[in-house]
């Protein structure tokens, strides 16, 4: 019985992984969940898989859950603190951080310096963290910790374009690799002209034509920052150059992502989209169990059609290339000042085509270090938020 902290478990990520346990109660237990503010969500979540303890991180949510709400069995606490116990709970075999943006970095270091494998669906924590993450994942086990209590340190990605990278570097040496190409649907705007493009919704932007995902995901792949910030998240998980990753335009998502091998062999993980492969995969590997995702129906008549991206149309991939190559502080400006404006435009106070625009201005505005501290980026992560609050188009 592999036993699972989930952290962000009323999320999409979070649903997913409750019906991949569901499918193998045998084999699978939940021992901790936590959430940020839906507090009935997440209490059915656990009446149903009944853990040993929850969290949920907003502390104002406190006086608003009922007795009697959780099971008896459940120990229901709240705050920052309360997730990053979870993460670390000595109950726990692995850990799901799946936490949208950046607050999921506090619960996967907790759980990295618990020493636990992590399965990483939040890529908010290497680009803001990339360094210094990695660091916790290589370092020696603690000498507090006895040997065999804890599994060793392992970043297991969840991103179905990691995964299947993942996936595809387990076929060949990692000398021999030439070059990661992530996939990318290109998301509701990869036909618009750019004319169109500029006078886009909300409601245009949250209408993805292959994913269903929460409404920051969402706005992320309708911009392509997803893709820019998946970039990043590659060069720290695999070890590789800005020059060693590429992308391309898949609008049926069937194909993940791709590795190509110094002989010219391209490998690619295939499967529809439905993010509980990727998350078996994760909790389970080495192994492979039965899956719970749709197949391959190779039955019917179907084509895959890859094409460049459009930078022009897409300006937010050309910042993920940037901050890949440059490091240091970059990738927490950037994390922080989408995340805000993202939120600007799912409040109707900035115009689609303003998200790009804004980070590119406050990356350019901040004081760059190579070799940041994590108090450093937590400060400047901050920084950006605020000037992305005070940012204005200007003419």
């Amino acid at each position: 019985m592999k036993r699972i902290a989930v952290l962000g478990a009323t999320g999409s990520i979070g649903v997913s992984c409750q019906a991949v346990v569901r499918a193998h109660p045998d084999k699978l237990a939940i021992v901790g969940m936590t959430a940020h503010a839906r507090w009935e969500d997440l209490a059915k979540a656990c009446q149903e898989f009944r853990p040993l303890r929850a969290a949920l991180s907003d502390e104002s949510q406190r006086s608003q859950v009922p007795a009697g709400a959780f099971p008896r069995e459940t120990i229901l606490e709240f705050g920052p603190d309360a997730v990053a116990r979870i993460a670390a709970m000595a109950e726990a075999d692995i850990v799901l951080s799946g936490i949208v943006g950046a607050a999921g970095l506090r619960g996967t270091i907790a759980a990295l310096e618990a020493g636990k494998p992590v399965a990483l669906a939040n890529k908010e924590t290497l680009v803001v963290a990339g360094p210094l993450v990695m660091g916790l994942v290589n370092a020696p086990a603690s000498a507090a910790v006895p040997p065999g209590t804890c599994p060793p340190r392992k970043l297991l990605p969840v991103d179905s374009e990691h995964n299947a990278v993942f996936q595809a570097l387990e076929c060949g040496r990692r000398q021999d690799v030439k070059r990661v190409i992530l996939t990318a649907s290109g998301g509701p705007f990869r036909t618009w002209p750019l004319e169109k493009i500029r006078t886009a919704t909300r409601e245009d932007a949250l209408a993805h034509p292959t994913w269903n995902m929460g409404p920051k995901i969402t706005v992320d792949s309708a911009t392509m920052m997803n893709k820019a910030l998946e970039v990043i998240e590659a060069r720290w998980l695999f070890d590789l150059s800005a020059d060693e990753i590429d992308v391309v335009v898949h609008p049926q998502s069937v194909v993940h992502s791709m590795v190509e091998y110094r002989d010219g062999s391209v490998l690619a993980q295939l499967s529809p989209p439905d993010m509980k492969l990727p998350i078996q995969y994760a909790l389970t590997w080495p192994e492979r169990w039965e899956g719970v995702s749709p197949r391959l129906d190779l039955t019917k008549s179907f084509g895959l059609h890859f094409e460049p991206p459009d930078l022009q149309r897409f300006p937010a991939l050309a910042l993920g290339f940037e901050v890949a190559r440059r490091g240091g502080t970059c990738g927490a400006v950037l994390n922080a000042a989408n995340e805000a404006a993202v939120d600007r435009f799912l409040k109707r106070e900035l115009a689609f085509t303003d998200i790009a625009r804004a980070c590119r201005d406050i990356l350019n505005a901040h004081s760059y270090s190579p070799s940041p501290t994590l108090e450093e980026l937590l400060r400047l992560d901050a920084w950006a938020r605020e000037e992305m609050f005070r940012w204005k188009c200007s003419p």
